[in-house]
């Protein structure tokens, strides 16, 4: 597993952790920044994976 994955995983697991003790404590502000950067890393890796391959180059339409 590379060192970026592991970050990753690492900074969701807080994340929702910051979420469930703002749930437990009774702090709104303290759950919603736990559930916004859950959101975050779900939306940077779904665009991560929307990008074509480095080796793949978009197809060229024939000027008329």
């Amino acid at each position: 597993m590379s060192a970026q994955k592991t970050n990753d995983g690492a900074d969701k697991l807080k994340a929702s952790v910051k979420e469930a003790i703002g749930k437990l404590v009774g702090d709104p502000k303290v759950e919603a920044e736990g559930k916004f950067e859950q959101n975050e890393f779900e939306r940077e890796r779904t665009s991560a994976q929307k990008l074509p391959k480095s080796g793949v180059k978009p197809k060229s339409t024939p000027e008329s």
